[in-house]
């Protein structure tokens, strides 16, 4: 094998864990509510394509992710395209006040939320929230 060969090779494999790493939930109505009649626990993420603040959060929550395979065996993970349901049952019915809006739901309950933050360590624990709820059960 040439040297130049096994070197790509060997750095197109790094690659392969973000490739792992399960996508979130593109949001339909009905998807969160359904989930949630399910027993899931669900983190929500408010985001529009054109946003830097939520691509910072999703390379975040992508990280947590990757780094804790807990928390997408225990949480349903959904994207609400802001551009789309800005203004719809989905987002006014909980208040979310801005694309780049974070929230941990279980049944009926808002576990919290992060509005426009990109601090890992407060979206870790926004995700240990609903994880814990989740293996709680």
């Amino acid at each position: 094998m040439k040297r130049r060969t096994f070197i790509s090779l060997i750095a197109g494999l790094a690659l392969v864990p973000s490739l792992v790493t399960a996508a979130s939930v593109e949001y339909t109505p009905g998807l969160i509510k359904d989930a949630l009649a399910e027993g899931k626990t669900v983190f929500v993420d408010y985001a529009a394509d054109w946003c830097s603040t939520c691509k910072r959060q999703e390379r975040l929550i992508d990280q947590l992710r990757e780094r804790n395979p807990a928390y997408d065996e225990n949480m349903t993970f959904v994207r609400v395209n802001w551009d789309v349901y800005s203004d719809h049952e989905v987002t006014e019915s909980r208040n979310i006040p801005r694309r780049s809006t974070l929230i941990v739901l279980n049944g009926e309950e808002e576990l919290g939320r992060i509005v426009a933050g990109t601090n890992i360590n407060k979206i870790q624990e926004l995700m240990d929230l609903g994880l814990a709820k989740a293996q709680a059960k």
